[in-house]
This record gives C-alpha cells, sequence and structure tokens, in this order.
C-alpha cells in the first residue's frame, strides 16, 4: 500500500512539488524543500540519496519550469545532476516522462563509464514508483 492523498490530484501538480520526490523514488528518502512557497524557478531542495551503500547529499535547483514540464540541477562536489519531468495528458489519463542523467566531477571522471548501470538500478525502482503513486492517486 503506497502513500494516500485525499482526492485526485494532477500527475504533474503531484510531481512538480519536488519535495514529493520520497514519496515515489525509494533511493531518495530525503527530499525537503528549502525555498517556501510554491515552485518557481531558482527554488532550491536539499536532497539525500542511497547510492551504492552511502548516502549522498545534494542540493537542487530548479532551472526550468512550464506547464507540464520541469527541470532540477543537483549539485554535491562529485555529481552534478539533473532530473527532468515532462507529463503530457493521454485519454483520461497522463503520460510521464522522467529523465535523470548524472555527470561525475574531478577523478571520479574516469569510473563513469562503470557507474553506468549503477545508475540505471537507481532509475528503474523511480520509474516503477511514479507508476504506482500516480495509479494510486487517480484511485483515490
Amino acid at each position: 500500500m503506497g502513500p494516500h492523498f485525499a482526492g485526485n490530484i494532477p500527475a504533474f501538480a503531484f510531481m512538480s512539488e519536488f519535495e514529493n520526490t520520497s514519496k515515489w523514488d525509494p533511493n531518495t528518502p530525503v527530499m525537503d524543500k528549502i525555498t517556501p512557497g510554491p515552485v518557481a524557478v531558482g527554488h532550491k531542495y536539499h536532497a539525500e540519496s542511497e547510492f551504492r551503500g552511502k548516502r549522498q547529499t545534494l542540493i537542487y535547483e530548479v532551472i526550468e519550469l512550464r506547464d507540464g514540464h520541469i527541470k532540477l540541477r543537483g549539485e554535491n562536489k562529485t555529481v552534478t545532476a539533473f532530473d527532468s519531468i515532462d507529463v503530457s495528458p493521454n485519454g483520461a489519463g497522463s503520460v510521464v516522462k522522467y529523465t535523470a542523467e548524472f555527470s561525475i566531477k574531478g577523478p571520479a571522471k574516469i569510473v563513469q563509464p562503470l557507474l553506468k548501470p549503477m545508475f540505471m538500478q537507481l532509475r528503474d525502482p523511480a520509474l516503477k514508483g511514479i507508476r504506482d503513486t500516480l495509479n494510486g492517486l487517480a484511485a483515490s
């Protein structure tokens, strides 16, 4: 049983409130909103993600926001991450496209090709979580 929400929240409204990430991404147990108020370009979030048994802290910033689209840049001293979410209507429901890109800074760059499969392991549970959570929202 996933988290329960009152009413039927449109998919993009839910996904663009990035503090909801920990509800659908099992690898991101912490996503705290730093900037108050409704989501806007420049808003910042404090994230903690599990990666290869280690917890990484990243600061995310909203860099693009328009109807049905949000893109964020996350950064710490070793990684830059770009997460984008696109939601488009499809019949009675929505299609959600979630893209995550990572680049590794400094000496760790050498191991980047080895890490690609690791990032896929992070992505797949997130995609399943998005689907299950949004389906749960639609049913409530």
